[in-house]
């Protein structure tokens, strides 16, 4: 598995080896062990899955300290293009944000560590997205960031998009008036 940084401390992109033959193909799409290898002990204790239409967005959704997680994310079926926003304080890239497609054809993921709130935007017909986190949800330590939130710089990204939210999502704060506690 390639694992490649990011400028954000934590956050890598990780591509797995893909063996392909007339069957189809095989991957390791986790492995303890590679994670390891790079000082990152990650006991992952719940597995999420959604599926989604195009247009729609799910996000910037967060948990906060103790019940903060990190997320090794990907595409079972699809496209999107997700997106992360550093939320801890003393990082150098506090409040900024970074976007990657994810697919089902480039099997890349998305390793984002504590302290980031996350989102994805549907860009095919549908997709699947599944992701692992070491922490358990906690309804009481759930936050979220509007990505409509000027101070981000995401607004461009949405722009001619014909979006689909939940009602949650529509009324997230701004990051400003966020309570998180990364």
């Amino acid at each position: 598995m390639k694992l490649t940084p990011t400028e954000f401390d934590g956050l890598f992109i990780l591509e797995p080896k893909v063996i392909e033959d007339e069957r189809g193909y095989f991957m390791e799409s986790y492995s303890q062990r590679t994670l390891q290898e790079i000082g990152l002990k990650i006991d992952f204790v719940q597995d999420n899955q959604s599926k989604s239409k195009k247009g729609v967005l799910r996000g910037l959704h967060f948990q906060n300290a103790p019940y903060s997680q990190t997320k090794l994310i990907r595409v079972l079926s699809g496209s999107v293009l997700d997106i992360v926003v550093d939320l801890r304080r003393e990082k150098s890239t506090f409040a900024r944000y970074f976007k990657l497609e994810l697919t089902a054809e480039n099997k890349k993921q998305l390793l984002v560590p504590k302290g980031f709130a996350h989102g994805f935007l549907v860009l095919s017909e549908y997709a699947e997205v599944f992701y692992k986190t070491d922490e358990f949800y906690n309804r009481e330590a759930d936050g979220g960031i509007n990505f409509n939130d000027p101070s981000l710089g995401l607004t461009d990204i949405f722009l001619g998009e014909n979006l689909t939210l939940s009602e949650k999502d529509k009324k997230l704060p701004l990051l400003a008036e966020t309570n998180f506690n990364f």
